[in-house]
């Protein structure tokens, strides 16, 4: 299953009340060495590339690996959660979809009310991070574009600080995967961070997605890692394992990581090629754990 069309079936809203994110990361901290794991990362996944997996399959082979977070996860999704004790990295589920977004203003009350009833349904579920995406171009200046970002999303960033939920949008390769995304650089996403001047909105740096866009990942994360509140993995090209069959040095993007002080999650977002994809998600698993 494509991500786009597994976030189109997950845009079902409904409540739940869970374990919250702190006590989640404490029992995360403590299993992560009982599995034999450093702890310097917290790590996740993303559902969609394991959608082969029901959550009951997927949530305790998980968890025997030291992960104790899934990414990318809606409310329906939130009780299997719940039972399982595992956290929620990212939600989603308040996004229209990856291409009508906060860049248009046709969009804007559609996104508003449903970020309005979301954002507190997050944080009554004692979660933290909810997605949002920038959407397409479609002949849009970035300078349009970026007003129109703030012009909407500041309607909802109110109530995400009075929640402490932190509003997250997505930085995309409009070179592969998502052609004419408007934030496919970290500098408009910058950009739109310094605009709103909310530290409830931050940025998902996706690794992959970067170095096709730009490169230099290692020197951006370093530069400008107060931006980034969340990080996606995948093999550059392909976006599949994280190996030595491709171009980025993994461990020393951990590393990078770790240095900043970084206390979120790193959530694998590849898709597996192995016969077994357990073994890729356990090898990822492996490399990031620096």
């Amino acid at each position: 299953m494509k991500r786009r069309t597994f976030v189109q079936n997950s845009l079902a809203i409904s409540a739940a009340t869970l374990v919250s994110t702190t006590t989640a990361c404490a029992k995360s901290n403590k299993k992560s060495h009982e599995t034999g794991l450093k702890g310097n990362i917290q790590h996740s996944v993303s559902r969609w590339c394991y959608g082969k997996y029901s959550l009951e399959e997927l949530l305790p082979i998980m968890k025997s690996m030291g992960m104790h977070a899934l990414d990318l996860a809606g409310p329906d999704d939130w009780p299997t959660l719940k039972k399982h004790e595992v956290d929620c990295s990212m939600c989603n589920g308040a996004e229209i979809n990856l291409i009508d977004g906060w860049n248009d203003t046709q969009f804007h009350e559609q996104l508003i009310k449903q970020y309005t009833e979301m954002i507190p349904k997050v944080a009554e579920a004692g979660y933290k991070n909810l997605i949002c995406f920038s959407g397409n171009r479609r002949g849009m200046t970035d300078e349009v574009g970026l007003k129109n970002c703030v012009n909407g999303l500041s309607k909802i960033m109110p109530l995400a600080e009075k929640n402490g939920v932190i509003i997250i949008m997505e930085l995309f390769n409009s070179k592969i995967d998502h052609p004419d995304y408007m934030c496919d650089n970290t500098p408009w996403g910058i950009q739109l961070c310094d605009a709103l001047g909310s530290e409830n909105f931050k940025l998902l740096y996706d690794i992959y997605h970067m170095q096709i866009s730009e490169g230099d990942i290692i020197r951006t994360i370093q530069d400008f890692h107060p931006y980034f509140a969340h990080y996606h993995t995948a093999g550059v090209p392909g976006r599949n394992e994280i190996n030595d069959t491709q171009e980025l040095n993994y461990p020393a993007i951990m590393k990078t990581i770790v240095k900043t002080g970084f206390k979120g999650y790193v959530a694998q977002e590849f898709v597996p090629t192995y016969e077994d994809p357990i073994e890729s998600l356990r090898e990822a698993i492996k490399i990031c754990d620096v």
